[in-house]
C-alpha cells in the first residue's frame, strides 16, 4: 500500500490537495503526500468539499455518505476518511492508487 494511504479496520484514510476553479474535475497525480484533485467548483459555502466527495464517490464507486473529510474543511489539504469493509478497501487502495498514476480506476 502506498504510503499516502492508510488501512484502517474500517477503511482507508488519505490525504488530497485540492485545486478549486479548474477548468474540469479530476485527478492530477500526487503532490508531495497527497492525492492532487482539481475541483470546477469554487472554495465557496463548502461547495469545493462537496465537489471532491462526489468526484471521489463515482471515481472508487463508495457511496458518498462513506466519504468523510476527518480534517481541513477550510483548507486546501484535507485529510479524508472512506469507512468501508475490510474486503473492499484493498480493492479502493487500488483505484485510488490508480488515480494518483493517472490512470483510469479499475485499470482504464
Amino acid at each position: 500500500m502506498a504510503l499516502w494511504m492508510q488501512k484502517m479496520a474500517d477503511g482507508l484514510i488519505f490525504k488530497v490537495r485540492v485545486v478549486p476553479r479548474a477548468s474540469k474535475t479530476g485527478a492530477a497525480g500526487l503532490f508531495d503526500d497527497a492525492l492532487k484533485l482539481r475541483l470546477a467548483a469554487p472554495p465557496v459555502e463548502g461547495a469545493a468539499n462537496r465537489e471532491c466527495i462526489n468526484f471521489l464517490s463515482k471515481a472508487l464507486g463508495v457511496p458518498k455518505a462513506s466519504i468523510f473529510i476527518v480534517h481541513g474543511q477550510t483548507g486546501r489539504t484535507k485529510t479524508l476518511r472512506i469507512t468501508v469493509n475490510p474486503q473492499l478497501a484493498a480493492g479502493i487502495a487500488k483505484s485510488l492508487q490508480a488515480l494518483a498514476d493517472g490512470q483510469a480506476p479499475g485499470g482504464g
